[in-house]
């Protein structure tokens, strides 16, 4: 220590401090650029970013964030109901900081096998039977198939033609109005049992230009317009159309998109989005039975990465009740699909109507997906007739 006299004052200078003061600069600065140089040098998506932060608030409700308030002053706790529980705090921050869920073992493999990720959706809304090991698969077909798919026969086609039981005329029609639009992503998706001289141990060999989910659309479109919602419908070859564009499997939603936006430009009134597809799950997945008839399940796919998520996801929601009210165990629930190696959008951007419906599996056949497909008119027109009449109420009113 050193001591200094200036004007009768004696300042003494502890030698020791400084140093420490000195070692203490130079170690935070040492360790801030190593943090610095470790993040930068982290893969993208490995490193902090805007989806990385909304991926933490989405993980925590608006109930959570009144409880951690409410520590600080209980008088917010008291406007919550009483059914509310109290947070997972921990594993909220476990898996903002290790991306895992223990819950779902899906989280532990998704960044080590490739296209992984192509099945990290979730269940929204389980339906019967409904877990994350028989979430619904969209596997393209080889591409040997798709080059060679005119010469794949077809059989039991007549099964497309055969009608539901009948309904009686609709009290309400939309008249001249067309306010659904039906069209298929991937129209090849086709079922084994209208294929002839198949192999059908491999569900991307279901595959076909024609006797496809397009058969699904025009059985849907009919039973629509059964119960007055006017439909019209897109039922083109995609395979051919991408090809076309220059396109390929992997943007056939974007070829999609151009259809939508072209059939909106048209027809003003056209408001219900819906896209079909078939999952390629097996028959004791995709199949269900009710009051002696077998039916093809269903299940709604809402992509995560659009502005109209909110309402694509209730739509999906009031359709699946109507289902378990009325089709008790055929939908297979809403699930949500977005992130890395996903589209996350499917078109759904374009209307808060929007839905991707998954209509049976490789296994089902025309008769129980011609169910099916009344099943859904019956639901959606009775959505469809209650919002106009909500939407009118409304109208008066102003």
């Amino acid at each position: 220590m050193k001591s200094f006299r200036a004007q009768g004052m004696m300042i003494s200078i502890q030698g020791t401090s400084i140093v420490k003061g000195i070692l203490f600069l130079i170690f935070s600065f040492i360790l801030l650029f190593t943090i610095t140089g470790a993040i930068v040098s982290l893969k993208p998506e490995y490193r902090i970013s805007s989806s990385s932060i909304s991926n933490v608030a989405t993980n925590l409700s608006g109930e959570a964030l009144v409880h951690l308030l409410g520590y600080e002053n209980h008088y917010f706790v008291q406007g919550l109901p009483e059914s509310t529980t109290r947070p997972d705090y921990l594993g909220a921050v476990f898996k903002a900081a290790t991306n895992l869920t223990l819950d779902d073992p899906r989280s532990f493999l998704g960044r080590e096998l490739p296209g992984f990720s192509a099945f990290d959706g979730k269940i929204l809304v389980a339906g019967e039977g409904t877990n994350y090991t028989n979430m619904p698969i969209e596997s393209p077909p080889p591409l040997d198939v798709l080059l060679d798919e005119r010469q794949v026969a077809t059989q039991n086609v007549e099964q497309a033609e055969k009608s539901a039981n009948p309904v009686p005329p609709p009290t309400m029609t939309t008249g001249d109005k067309k306010v659904a639009f039906i069209y298929h992503s991937h129209s090849w998706e086709a079922y084994f049992p209208h294929l002839k001289g198949v192999d059908t141990s491999n569900p991307n060999n279901a595959s076909h230009p024609d006797v496809n989910v397009t058969k699904v659309g025009e059985m849907l479109k009919q039973e629509l317009e059964a119960r007055g919602i006017g439909t019209d419908i897109d039922n083109r070859n995609m395979n051919n159309y991408l090809k076309q564009k220059g396109y390929n499997y992997y943007t056939a939603y974007k070829g999609s998109g151009e259809i939508v936006a072209s059939a909106m430009a048209g027809n003003n009134d056209l408001n219900y989005l819906i896209d079909i597809h078939r999952d390629s799950h097996r028959k004791e997945v995709t199949t269900i039975t009710i009051n002696g008839k077998t039916y093809a399940k269903i299940a709604f796919i809402v992509g995560i990465e659009n502005p109209q998520f909110e309402k694509n996801l209730a739509i999906a929601e009031k359709l699946h009740e109507k289902l378990q009210e009325k089709y008790p165990g055929l939908s297979r629930g809403v699930l949500d699909q977005g992130g890395q190696g996903n589209n996350g959008v499917y078109n759904q951007e374009k209307s808060e109507n929007a839905m991707l419906i998954e209509f049976g599996g490789v296994d089902n056949n025309f008769e129980e997906l011609r169910r099916s497909a009344a099943a859904i008119a019956d639901v959606l027109a009775e959505y469809y007739w209650q919002a106009e009449k909500v939407n009118a109420n409304e109208t008066k009113k102003e």
